[in-house]
């Protein structure tokens, strides 16, 4: 809550500033980033609409102001035909949202493998956000180089055997084709106690998406809370994601009121933008 308090407040000292001739500029009162200095885009996991219908989600993602999302399997199928893709598509595309990718895709057979990227061609995607299982990385890894479509591997944080950090993704990935990389999900990723922003400026190289959030504590029983509202340091974070010159998507995963997430994600991301607009360029 300190960090939302020290925002809270520079935001209020910037504002009032901002209005008086000659001191916007002065002490260490927070300037607006130059829109070049932001080179990412912000999205949505539709992990977070997980109730609702495709349309709906795609509405609200407008209400929020978003226009990049990645499907979870709720909102497209993996069984869906082509038909189906493409109907779902051209939905996409008439509310005005790219679909940048799907996921999060499990991937325990070569048989998932093979339908994750036909179901990612199908529908355009750029990128597979996935969790496919250890022994079939190189089979992923032919993949990747026949479709030329991404995959950024998804860490799950406490009690996950296969990917609990990025770290544990990139060492195995380190030496394969650059497109096999990494999603950084930071909530995950600060339940087991590492800094999401180390992780990221360590392991960037293959940083090709990130999931945002923010949790009540930094162990496994922290839970999803509104963004400000937890144990990140979410403005030091967006600080090094625009410091190392991250071009990806940083997308909101909102896992809390899963019957009504509007208002928290609506808060969420009131948040980032929030500090986007306070940090230095």
């Amino acid at each position: 809550m300190s960090n939302r308090r020290n925002f809270l407040k520079a935001t209020g000292l910037g504002l009032a500033a901002a209005s008086i001739p000659g001191v916007a500029g002065a002490g260490n009162i927070p300037l607006p980033v130059q829109k070049t200095d932001i080179k990412f885009q912000l999205g949505i996991a539709s992990y977070s609409l997980r109730k609702f219908p495709v349309k709906e989600a795609l509405e609200m993602t407008k209400r929020l102001d978003i226009d990049r999302i990645s499907f979870k399997d709720f909102h497209l199928a993996l069984n869906s035909t082509k038909e189906e893709i493409a109907k779902t598509v051209a939905l996409c595309k008439e509310k005005g949202i790219t679909l940048y990718g799907g996921g999060v895709i499990y991937m325990k057979s070569k048989e998932d493998v093979d339908k994750a990227f036909e179901y990612a061609k199908a529908a355009g995607m750029e990128m597979i956000i996935g969790v496919p299982n250890h022994e079939f990385l190189e089979y992923v890894e032919g993949k990747v180089k026949d479709y030329d479509i991404k995959l950024a591997i998804h860490n799950h944080g406490p009690g996950d055997e296969l990917y609990p950090s990025a770290e544990s993704a990139y060492s195995l990935i380190k030496k394969m084709d650059k497109r096999m990389g990494l999603c950084i999900d930071i909530g995950h990723t600060k339940r087991i106690n590492r800094d999401p922003e180390m992780d990221v400026k360590d392991f960037f190289e293959r940083v090709y998406d990130i999931h945002i959030k923010d949790v009540t504590e930094a162990s496994a029983e922290g839970t999803t809370c509104e963004v400000g509202r937890g144990v990140i340091d979410i403005p030091a974070f967006l600080k090094a994601i625009i410091k190392q010159g991250y071009s990806g998507t940083v997308a909101l995963e909102f896992e809390k009121d899963e019957n009504d997430p509007l208002p928290g994600m609506a808060e969420s991301l009131g948040y980032i933008k929030g500090v986007l607009a306070t940090l230095k360029k």
